[in-house]
């Protein structure tokens, strides 16, 4: 059931483009806009989120992404020159660059807590802390998806299903905590479809800009690559854990994510 969902819609979405890629890339981004503003939604139906319900889903992603940055991002990196230093170079440049973000600015994690230059932690709204930080988890996975589908558009394809799959639970985490904080329900909705909008932009771009200067594609897919992996090791997986309860359920999550990733991963082969 689910391959026929992925297969009818990589076709649907080949034949509507035409093939070319600036439209693919715009399709790929709306799926994962609309998969992260769908579970933002959710916010409407729920007064609270459940702890395991926010660790669990961070899971799954993680699992999600661990595979896809490397089945298509840094493999593919390393296919396309038959060399590892453009890989290696542009994963040292995807950590530092997402290291240099995490660090400078402001941000707000569910059990962590404030992150950033501490002048900013009582200046800005613990709502917007926390929608920065959502938006440094979602830019990489945009820009992951961009530059697969500047690589190869089923590849690409494939890594937008799977990581709009894993947006629909990120969609919802972003936006139930922020309802519960506010006592509202629009502002937190419009909050999570920003988040998808972002992650959209990002996946236009890396194909746009990876398209235009192909030589550094290889460079480009090591730099998605890196980046979300340092999203994964450095903010999602210590954030999860932190707690130390549900280490069960969260296990299960993450193999969960990484079976769905390699799963849609091994239909191209």
């Amino acid at each position: 059931m689910l391959e026929n969902f992925i297969t009818n819609l990589s076709r649907w979405i080949l034949n509507v483009s035409g093939g070319s890629i600036m439209w693919v890339a715009f399709y790929a981004g709306l799926f994962v806009a609309l998969m992260t503003s769908m579970g933002a939604f959710l916010a409407i139906f729920s007064r609270k989120i459940p702890d395991r319900g926010v660790d669990f889903s961070l899971s799954f992603a993680a699992g999600v992404m661990i595979v896809a940055a490397f089945t298509s991002l840094i493999l593919p990196a390393i296919e396309s020159t038959g060399s590892f230093t453009p890989a290696a170079l542009g994963i040292a440049l995807g950590v530092l660059l997402i290291a240099a973000i995490d660090r400078y600015t402001p941000h707000e994690h569910l059990v962590k807590g404030y992150e950033g230059p501490e002048e900013f932690k009582n200046r800005l709204k613990m709502v917007w802390l926390l929608v920065f930080a959502v938006m440094i988890h979602n830019l990489p996975e945009g820009l992951a998806v961009g530059t697969s589908l500047a690589y190869n558009l089923e590849i690409g394809l494939v890594t937008a299903i799977a990581i709009g799959i894993q947006d629909f639970p990120e969609g919802t985490v972003v936006s139930l905590p922020l309802a519960v904080l506010q006592k509202k329900r629009l502002q937190p909705i419009l909050m999570g479809v920003l988040s998808g909008v972002a992650e959209m932009v990002m996946v236009i771009f890396g194909a746009y800009f990876f398209t235009l200067f192909g030589w550094l594609l290889p460079y480009g897919l090591g730099l998605a690559g890196g980046a979300m992996l340092y999203v994964t090791v450095k903010e999602m997986i210590p954030e999860i854990y932190r707690r130390k309860e549900n280490d069960l359920l969260i296990t299960l999550g993450f193999f969960l994510g990484f079976y769905v990733m390699l799963f849609l991963d091994s239909m191209l082969g």
